[in-house]
């Protein structure tokens, strides 16, 4: 039996949930250190916007990220972020969990990183996606890499994006292009 190859756009078009990495992809992966040697984050209000535009969309979202941060806290819940995982380089059993929580199989599911900590759910995503900046393994092994970098509007490409694939982009769109 031939395995048929899907075009990136045709992976985007079967999304039901973005996951997203939040250090290199949300983040630009800078950790600035404040006087009292808390880690702050930058945050790009473009990429903000955007999932915000795919959830209106109809498309569920998540945060799966190493790291631990209130900064990640605050950020999910002013975008909405329904699901969000905190803390240890295993991602592959919060992802495991998303999945029966929400029913998905992971052909639903798309997933943006940029480093190697990131492969366990990239190599078993329906759509995955790397930034122009992440490692060379997980570029490798994306179905679609960003002309954007992380923290500096990959998050917002792959948003549209997926609106195009999915054909509501004109109509989430037209709210604002009166």
């Amino acid at each position: 039996m031939t395995e048929v190859k899907l075009t990136y756009l045709e992976r985007a078009a079967r999304v039901k949930l973005m996951i997203f990495d939040v250090d290199g992809v949300l983040t630009d992966g800078s950790l600035h250190y404040g006087v009292e040697g808390e880690a702050l984050k930058t945050f790009n209000v473009q990429d903000g916007l955007g999932i915000k535009l795919i959830q209106e969309a109809g498309i569920d979202t998540a945060i799966i990220s190493a790291r631990k941060s209130p900064q990640v806290i605050k950020r999910a819940a002013d975008l909405g972020i329904n699901h969000l995982h905190q803390g240890g380089h295993d991602k592959l059993t919060p992802f495991n969990a998303l999945l029966a929580k929400t029913g998905l199989t992971a052909e639903q599911v798309g997933f943006i990183g940029d480093d190697v900590v990131d492969l366990p759910i990239l190599t078993r995503v329906g759509f995955a996606v790397a930034v122009p900046n992440g490692r060379q393994e997980v570029l490798e092994r994306a179905h679609h890499t960003t002309v954007a970098y992380g923290g500096k509007g990959a998050v917002r490409e792959v948003c549209e994006l997926l609106m195009h694939a999915q054909g509501s982009y004109e109509r989430v769109m037209a709210q604002f292009l009166v």
